[in-house]
């Protein structure tokens, strides 16, 4: 084995698939790309980092609620960009042209051109980290999206995008939650 610099060890641990946060702040709705989710069991509870220096954080801790929208690897240069921008200055959803859709139980927009959207209330926000904890309240996944492959950040620029899907559910049923 070669050795690693600790200060590079999060990119072997740095989670997937990035995503795009939108929120809606009375007329101004935003989008924020975000790499550090966390799925925190088998319920549809998910939990985010994100902090004051991002403008999206203003509207999450108002309005207590978010999509988390999906892209699938052929908006991942488009999901960076998003990140390189701020939404005080820019309308993310004109600029990258970008659908809003409205969402059923929340403010927050879904964005059409994502494979998937979760629409989520903010339950819980442990300041001293910036982490929200979110419960998922709707769902929301385009089937007719020919490309479905996720991209996850490495954290150092570089992204992996989704490969052979490798099938071991039959090992892993009795400890899948019924109607998974």
């Amino acid at each position: 084995m070669k050795k690693l610099p600790i200060q590079k060890a999060f990119t072997l641990l740095e989670p997937g698939p990035v995503v795009l946060v939108t929120t809606a702040d009375g007329d101004k709705q935003n989008i924020l790309t975000l790499s550090w989710t966390m799925v925190m069991d088998f319920t549809p509870r998910f939990a985010f980092l994100t902090g004051s220096w991002n403008y999206s954080y203003k509207a999450l801790t108002k309005t207590k609620e978010c999509v988390i929208a999906i892209p699938a690897v052929d908006l991942a240069k488009k999901a960076v960009q998003i990140g390189t921008c701020s939404g005080a200055e820019t309308d993310k959803f004109e600029k990258f042209k970008l659908t809003p859709l409205k969402a059923s139980k929340v403010s927050a927009p879904l964005i059409k051109e994502c494979y998937a959207n979760i629409e989520c209330r903010i339950v819980d926000h442990i300041k001293k980290h910036d982490i929200f904890v979110l419960d998922g309240v709707a769902a929301w996944v385009d089937g007719k999206r020919t490309e479905k492959r996720f991209f996850h950040a490495v954290g150092d620029g570089h992204f992996i995008a989704d490969g052979k899907i490798i099938n071991h559910r039959r090992i892993m049923l009795s400890k899948l939650p019924k109607g998974v």
